[in-house]
């Protein structure tokens, strides 16, 4: 089974990348997506959260708060190992088993997984190629401001919290520039969608590493 990587900072551009390759016909699974299907009312992650946080971090619908969670966790190692070891294992079952009834129905379909926090962790091996959405730290900081109305200050701890751009782009084997409109990032998705296309799933060797 051959599985791409699709990787980028908060704010890179990753998500205009996976709705256009999704919008060309690839197959994308999506960890954010899965992750939040990890943690619905009902699952044993919620249910284990919940133990080890306390209910504040329930809706009152019993869906999980997750502004509520990321307050908990953000700037305390602690909490977001706990948090990690408690979900990160279920989204990856859940991927896994994505990736294989994909190859089954759609075996000649480039199959591409969206995932935001590859760079920090230990599943690079486990992917055939790597691409990396990029765009300079400063500038996804002002896409935070301006998109999601975060103060500066709270832009860059989101953006320092992640892995620096330099680890991200070791592990690329390709390398989308999303530092330009996105209009432009999106020509360039649309080409790279093509590329893949035409060298999958055996030729992946010969991808262009820059769009």
């Amino acid at each position: 089974m051959t599985v791409v990587a699709l990787t980028g900072g908060i704010a890179a551009g990753k998500t205009t990348v996976t709705d256009v390759f999704r919008a060309e016909g690839l197959n994308v699974v999506d960890a954010d997506e899965l992750a939040r299907e990890a943690v619905a009312p009902g699952t044993p992650a919620l249910s284990a959260l919940v133990d080890r946080f306390g209910p504040g971090v329930l809706r009152e619908d019993g869906s999980l708060n997750r502004d509520g969670l990321a307050a908990i966790v953000f700037g305390n190692d602690q909490a977001l190992a706990a948090l990690n070891a408690m979900v990160h294992p279920e989204v990856w079952r859940l991927s896994k088993e994505r990736f294989e009834a994909l190859e089954k129905d759609h075996p000649q379909t480039p199959l591409v997984y969206a995932v935001p926090l590859l760079a920090e962790s230990d599943r690079v091996a486990e992917f055939d190629a790597v691409i990396v959405v990029d765009a300079p730290a400063e500038q996804r900081v002002s896409r935070l401001v301006e998109s999601r109305q975060m103060s500066p200050e709270e832009a860059r701890s989101r953006v320092s919290s992640q892995a620096p751009d330099e680890d991200r782009l070791d592990i690329a084997d390709v390398i989308l520039d999303a530092s330009v409109s996105e209009e432009q990032t999106t020509i360039a998705a649309r080409s790279l969608a093509g590329a893949l296309k035409a060298c999958w799933p055996d030729r992946l060797a010969t991808l262009p590493t820059r769009f």
